[in-house]
């Protein structure tokens, strides 16, 4: 007796494909059989292919940010390097080859040498200078964030015109200033006398001439601020202003107990940038004298690191002792950011 499962005919209508119905109740005709993974995948690379393609994965991210490094390694390692190494010679700027060893007398005639005077007077005059811009600076430009931070009328306009003082030059800046406050005709002197005050001679004195400065500074960057408070300001949630409202906080309560405490790590940020602003000081003192900008005033009143490291180098021509100011600058500002990681670590350990 026969098997119907082996004879041909069954075998070939078993093997045949039938034709799925649809919707409509037509059939479709019957396909190519479905590809495989197997079948589609391709074939693995082999000896030098394969080496090409690693080599690729591993080298292809350092070529992209090699240009980076290439240009960093030009225009701020070595100048950085050069400059230490100048500061251990004695060097004059019109025989930069001819350098004398002197190891650390740079630093030594900085610190208890002849030009102490001159060096202890410049890094005063640099903190002075940095908290009379920095403090009113931040407070000033705490308050306009926190006015733009409300639906105010124009607020588009406002936020552009707080930019503008940041675009402008620094020494259109300061020549705009310097007639401002000039001892004959000055705007400044002009609404002293309104109220009865007599005549300033803001460049001769110490306090008048860094006030003077200091305006300058305030007057620039205030508004760069005030859009770095803005920015953190609008990402603070809204929960917590209204949580604050529901429980009877007025505005001002809400800004002290919400917005200043979130608002602690971008301050903190504000304040070491203002402070580095501060310690590289050049451009407003080195306009606002003068035929006596270069040392900041006739009697080195308003005489910044960065203005003292300039006149030793370029008008004392001592390129040594200037590339020591200039790692002594470097110093100050490795000892904020150690301060402004410790500072952070705090806060970030108190929340």
């Amino acid at each position: 007796m026969t098997d119907a499962s082996s004879h041909p005919a069954a075998d070939t209508a078993r093997r045949k494909p039938v034709a799925t119905p649809t919707r409509t109740g037509r059939s479709d005709p019957p396909g190519p059989p479905p590809t495989t993974t197997t079948q589609a995948r391709r074939p693995a690379p082999s000896g030098l292919r394969s080496r090409l393609h690693r080599w690729d994965h591993r080298v292809s991210p350092y070529v992209f940010v090699a240009p980076f490094f290439l240009v960093f390694a030009v225009f701020g390692l070595f100048p950085l390097l050069y400059t230490g190494w100048l500061s251990l010679h004695r060097v004059s700027l019109y025989n930069v080859d001819k350098a004398d060893w002197v190891g650390f007398q740079n630093y030594w005639d900085l610190f208890f040498g002849a030009p102490s005077h001159y060096f202890w007077n410049a890094l005063g005059n640099t903190v002075t200078l940095g908290l009379l811009s920095t403090v009113p600076q931040l407070l000033a430009a705490l308050g306009l964030a926190h006015l733009l931070n409300y639906k105010l009328p124009a607020r588009g306009f406002f936020r552009t015109a707080l930019l503008a003082p940041y675009a402008t030059s620094v020494a259109a800046a300061t020549l705009v200033f310097a007639l401002v406050f000039s001892p004959e005709g000055g705007m400044a002197n002009w609404l002293l006398s309104l109220v009865g005050a007599g005549p300033v001679r803001w460049e001769a004195g110490p306090w008048s001439s860094q006030f003077a400065i200091s305006v300058i500074v305030i007057w620039r960057w205030t508004g760069y601020n005030a859009l770095i408070y803005l920015a953190a300001m609008q990402a603070i949630p809204r929960d917590l202003y209204e949580a604050a409202a529901i429980d009877g906080a007025s505005r001002w309560q809400q800004f002290r107990n919400v917005t200043i405490p979130q608002l602690r790590p971008t301050i903190l940020f504000t304040v070491v940038v203002s402070f580095i602003g501060a310690t590289q000081l050049f451009g407003e003192p080195y306009l606002f004298g003068g035929q006596s900008g270069h040392q900041g005033g006739a009697d080195h009143q308003y005489e910044t690191l960065g203005v003292f490291m300039y006149d030793q180098g370029f008008h004392s021509s001592m390129l040594g002792r200037a590339s020591a100011i200039a790692w002594i600058m470097f110093g100050l500002l490795l000892l904020v950011g150690l301060a402004n990681t410790l500072i952070a670590r705090r806060l970030r350990s108190a929340k």
